[in-house]
């Protein structure tokens, strides 16, 4: 059987926050019947223990949202009860949690480090990028408790990575969000686009275009190198040095193929991609269909093998081999199709011209 991840939505799109950029709190509408989406202890264990009969070389749970934390810590407690309840002997899990960190106390904290979670925290940059769209419901920001948050984290020792949204408003501000992470002792790092599109297709005025993800990208990495090569961990400068070293990224957006994991919704509902959440592109459900047969589904064939089906301007490009097209996303897949140029590409050529032979000096040098 091939190896395969899994991204589980325990609580669906639903969220304690209302950020106006966020992709997924849309997603509730496909499950309308219910307000509140919470997964169920016999849907946990069916999606535990039919994963865990596979063949993997480690199972990864990846638990995402909405804001999975809803969930309450005792339902990560039973998933780790369950998964070495139906582990092997020798077989290794890694459990990762993306989290607007606001809801985890110290019982919680003591869970997540006695098992080694990695977690993902949301964190655009200083208290005044951060609040300009990561806001509660009632429209106060929330900085304030994502940074007690992170002090729960750090008195418990619990892993955890800083993620930051590049938007409309910060993409300007590389140096600053930069400088602000680096100096509370933020050493891992990752920097998400923000390509969102309305119903016409153009896109939403909190998103990025091409030039200004190549503006961020390029200051980023002025900050970062020569002084941090070696101290600041950036999950797309590590994905190209990992590509550049021994051919193998780290990043799906730079494989050839986006058959990588899956989605699994709070109800066993399961997707191939959390971008691509839809009726459409439904592969199953845990509780009636096997891996093996949404593995070999035609619609999970199709959607992987789209990636490597970019614009013909691609094959003339010299970036292609890293590139891959960017992500389905960014090149507006379904209904248009994945051979449209990627809203990114202008940005992603600016960055690459500017530091790609810096990279593969970079690159040389740990070889050696």
């Amino acid at each position: 059987m091939e190896n395969f991840s899994l991204l589980i939505k325990p609580a669906s799109a639903d969220c304690n926050m209302n950020c106006r950029y966020c992709f997924y709190l849309e997603r509730s509408s496909l499950y309308p019947d219910k307000k509140i989406h919470r997964m169920s202890g016999e849907t946990l264990e069916k999606l535990i223990s039919s994963y865990m009969k596979t063949q993997q070389p480690c199972y990864a749970f990846g638990w995402q949202g909405g804001e999975p934390t809803l969930m309450g810590v005792d339902f990560f407690k039973n998933a780790v009860k369950l998964q070495q309840q139906y582990g092997r002997a020798g077989s290794t899990v890694s459990n990762g949690l993306q989290t607007n960190n606001t809801l985890i106390d110290e019982e919680f904290a003591e869970h997540l480090a006695k098992y080694q979670y990695l977690l993902g925290v949301s964190l655009d940059g200083p208290r005044h990028i951060h609040d300009h769209y990561r806001r509660f419901s009632g429209g106060q920001g929330s900085f304030e408790k994502v940074i007690k948050g992170i002090e729960i984290l750090r008195k418990n020792n619990v892993q955890f990575n800083i993620l930051v949204l590049i938007n409309d408003y910060n993409f300007n501000k590389a140096g600053e969000i930069y400088r602000f992470l680096i100096d509370n002792g933020f050493y891992h790092h990752q920097y998400i686009p923000c390509v969102e599109f309305d119903s016409e297709g153009e896109l939403e005025p909190f998103s990025i275009n091409g030039e200004q993800w190549g503006i961020f990208l390029t200051e980023l990495f002025k900050q970062w190198y020569p002084g941090d090569i070696y101290k600041v961990s950036i999950r797309l400068f590590d994905s190209i040095l990992q590509y550049l070293v021994n051919g193998r990224p780290t990043i799906c957006h730079m494989e050839d193929n986006c058959n990588n994991y899956f989605v699994i919704e709070y109800n066993g509902d399961v997707y191939p991609c959390d971008f691509f959440v839809r009726k459409e592109l439904l592969l199953g459900n845990i509780n009636n269909h096997s891996w093996e047969e949404m593995l070999d589904s035609d619609i999970y064939r199709e959607f992987g093998k789209a990636k490597s089906d970019y614009s013909f301007l691609c094959n003339s490009c010299q970036y292609r081999q890293i590139c891959q097209g960017d992500c389905l996303k960014h090149r507006h897949y379904l209904p248009e199709g994945p051979s449209r140029l990627s809203t990114l590409c202008s940005g992603w050529k600016m960055f690459y011209g500017r530091t790609l032979s810096i990279f593969k000096d970079i690159a040389a040098t740990i070889e050696r």
